[in-house]
């Protein structure tokens, strides 16, 4: 069982057709306690990040999905999803305030994309359309893609380089548009797979292998109520 996090900030169909659609067996939820129970976990792109930040911490989906990553749960962050998996970011941040948080699962801060590259030329922002994404090195997120495979975007604000870049891709400069935790099936994509035609459905079915080889003898149920009675205790 995959769950998508519900921070009530956007539709998150697409996302569930995308998984749905190869094969994934895949609940929509708010609830710390589905999530905290979930084979795997994740997350979709949806709003801002101080604002997703802030929901998330006021439904208990922060502690819900870090338990559910370090108890060994796959999880994949789409879009904004990728940049929560960070200690913090800038977007919608209060003057003055600190940085709002995120998971913290990689250090680094993701910051505003560049309207200009080095030579001063300017590029649109947001990013909107097709790039291809760029990897050398073997990964299973990314089994049957070729590389330089095109994949679709939507979005203003990079994650910083950093251990965990798994790809990348260029618009005004050079940014990761895929990371992972090292050694963790804890991955990040900055594109959108369930808007990338049959690459983007390749790469969720890739997930939901990854998702299915972690999946606990204890059914999915019987998971939500033990999290539930613990959560009380």
């Amino acid at each position: 069982m995959i769950a998508i996090v519900d921070y009530h900030k956007g539709n998150l169909l697409s996302v569930e057709r995308g998984l749905v659609g190869v094969g994934a067996e895949v609940v929509v939820t708010d609830k710390p306690d589905v999530i905290r129970a979930a084979d795997a976990v994740v997350l979709p792109g949806v709003g801002a990040f101080a604002d997703a930040a802030a929901s998330m911490a006021e439904l208990g989906q922060i502690r819900a999905v870090r338990e559910a990553v370090e108890g060994g749960a796959p999880f994949l962050g789409i879009c904004l999803g990728m940049h929560l998996m960070f200690a913090a970011g800038t977007e919608h941040a209060a003057v003055g305030e600190p940085l709002p948080c995120g998971l913290g699962f990689i250090e680094g801060v993701v910051d505003a994309m560049p309207r200009t590259d080095a030579a001063g030329r300017a590029y649109k922002v947001p990013h909107v359309g097709w790039n291809s994404v760029e990897f050398s090195e073997p990964n299973p997120l990314f089994e049957g893609v070729a590389p330089s495979e095109f994949f679709y975007f939507t979005h203003s604000f990079i994650a910083p380089p950093s251990a965990a870049t798994i790809a990348e891709t260029v618009h005004s400069v050079a940014f990761p548009c895929a990371v992972q935790v090292p050694g963790r099936p804890v991955f990040g994509v900055q594109f959108h797979p369930e808007k990338s035609s049959d690459a983007g459905a390749r790469l969720l079915a890739n997930f939901a292998t990854i998702a299915a080889a972690s999946r606990g003898s204890v059914p999915f149920a019987d998971r939500v109520a033990a999290s539930s009675v613990a959560s009380k205790e």
